[in-house]
């Protein structure tokens, strides 16, 4: 049975992922800022309170991890905020505070668990292409979480590169637009036909230092 870890597994797209993965036949350790698990009832979940902000959180979290398992196969860094998104002035605190989870909080669970990947494992980062620096047209709005997700994506191909020699693939995925909390009721595509496409290109052989969009199942330029 392979295992996976998914960060933000209460809602949204990590509760899909979450019951994407269990049908699938995996072990799946879920982190949630609270306890707030009660709509997850499987024998192969494990759910684990962690706030990505807190080194103590964070420590905690990764030695329940280690008592739980053996291995991690994957790793699916799936919490983030969006304070921003619709706002075209950008304020200090929001962008201080997105990056407190969506870039320092991640970066730092990242590294206290990365050991503990096997070689040949996997990382997927869920990033947006509204971080993406190469697009003709780039709105006003929603600098901080723009932002964070181009941080991101460097963090991705940096670490793959560390993690080369273990083999371990580390990918940016571009979920879509996806009808959560934070992608509203006007969006796209359900969390549950994101869940199957990330699921999709972790059965892919798609290469390490990569960014993906898991809606179409593309490869995106960065």
């Amino acid at each position: 049975m392979k295992t996976v870890v998914i960060t933000g597994a209460n809602r949204g797209i990590g509760l899909a992922l979450v019951n994407k993965f269990l049908t699938e036949g995996f072990m799946v350790i879920g982190t949630s800022r609270k306890d707030q698990f009660d709509q997850i009832s499987h024998p192969d979940f494990h759910g684990i309170v962690l706030d990505v902000t807190s080194s103590v959180s964070i420590h905690n979290a990764v030695s329940l991890i280690k008592e739980k398992l053996l291995k991690i196969d994957l790793l699916i860094n799936s919490a983030g905020v969006g304070l921003d998104l619709n706002d075209e002035t950008p304020e200090i605190d929001i962008i201080k505070t997105t990056f407190e989870t969506n870039v320092f909080g991640l970066f730092s669970f990242t590294e206290a668990i990365k050991d503990y990947i096997v070689d040949g494992g996997t990382i997927f980062n869920i990033s947006s292409v509204m971080g993406m620096l190469n697009r003709d047209k780039i709105l006003p709005n929603a600098t901080a979480y723009r932002m964070s997700k181009s941080a991101l994506n460097m963090y991705t191909k940096t670490l793959s590169a560390r993690l080369a020699e273990r083999k371990i693939k580390v990918v940016s995925i571009h979920p879509g637009w996806v009808k959560t909390d934070m992608g509203g009721q006007e969006a796209d595509v359900t969390p549950e036909f994101c869940a199957n496409g990330i699921y999709q290109l972790y059965l892919k052989d798609i290469p390490t230092n990569s960014f993906w969009a898991a809606d179409t199942q593309t490869q995106l330029n960065w």
